[in-house]
């Protein structure tokens, strides 16, 4: 929950130092390239993240490795920004949020947390994270983490947020702010919902970090791939996603996320409603057709 430079503790720093070589190259990228396609790419640097555009593709890339990535409130507003913009627009297929440096993001801005401070600015900038993460649940595209480094405390909190998340074998999760006397309740909740409750604990109680391939397995992470295939894995899946029908997939992503918080009958009744409900759309109209007929469909994402 709380991070600054100081956060990442003795356990965590070789993880780090076995990191740093790896991802000299990853620090001077700015942007991936999302696809093959001549599409032309749309680019915007601000004070904390760039974002860029092509292709159906929206990358979100934090972008000030000299503080860790951390989520600031300015940070956290851009975020919101880029993750929120033109959400009605159809060629929008899928959203990525990466970051630049060795550390994915170290958390909070623990300077932004000190008392003098105050509690209304305490309560605002966890409420922004809260934000962000409702909005990603929102959002009619899936959100995608991109993570090739040392993820923290509240950046343990906004992966674990995500819809699908794609790892570097060199990345690593820490949430040490016990040791500091907090206890990281916030990033407990997204992490206690996607992972063993034993796990999770162990990482909150001891502040010990987890491998990528370790994370995979408490499904905290979708995919483990070597930094050298992560840049393509994201192209393979942000494909996969581009050929599927985008209204079909922003239904189903409703459902999912509000049928979790129900019990296993109100689930099944949602579930049904939403199947039928399905039925009714032009592309799954389409689809069912194109696969009696076997060619590919051709979707309005209507």
């Amino acid at each position: 929950m709380l991070s600054h430079r100081f956060l990442l503790n003795r356990t965590s720093l070789s993880a780090i130092a076995n990191n740093l070589c790896a991802f000299k190259s990853a620090m001077s990228m700015s942007n991936f390239k999302m696809s093959n396609s001549s599409a032309p790419t749309q680019r915007h640097t601000s004070q904390y993240c760039q974002i860029s555009e092509s292709d159906g593709i929206r990358e979100i890339c934090l972008n000030e490795p000299k503080t860790r990535n951390t989520l600031s409130l300015g940070m956290m507003k851009e975020i919101l920004s880029a993750l929120t913009q033109s959400w009605d627009d159809k060629q929008l297929r899928c959203i990525v949020i990466s970051s630049t440096g060795p550390i994915w993001s170290s958390g909070h801005d623990l300077k932004e947390l000190l008392p003098e401070r105050g509690e209304d600015q305490q309560k605002a900038i966890f409420d922004k994270l809260t934000e962000i993460i409702f909005s990603i649940r929102k959002a009619p595209v899936p959100v995608m983490a991109k993570v090739n480094g040392t993820v923290a405390a509240g950046g343990v909190q906004l992966v674990a947020s995500c819809d699908i998340v794609i790892c570097s074998d060199k990345s690593s999760f820490i949430t040490p702010s016990a040791n500091f006397g907090i206890f990281a309740s916030t990033p407990a909740i997204a992490m206690s919902r996607i992972m063993s409750h034993s796990k999770c604990l162990d990482m909150l109680m001891t502040g010990h970090p987890i491998t990528a391939r370790d994370a995979y397995i408490q499904g905290m992470v979708s995919r483990v791939v070597p930094e050298s295939e992560l840049d393509n894995e994201i192209v393979k899946i942000t494909n996969a996603i581009k050929e599927k029908s985008r209204a079909v997939l922003a239904l189903g992503k409703e459902f999912f996320y509000k049928q979790l918080e129900l019990s296993i009958e109100e689930a099944y009744k949602l579930g049904s409603l939403k199947m039928t409900e399905n039925l009714k759309l032009s592309d799954s109209q389409e689809g069912v057709k194109s696969f009696m007929e076997k060619r590919k469909p051709v979707w309005s994402h209507l």
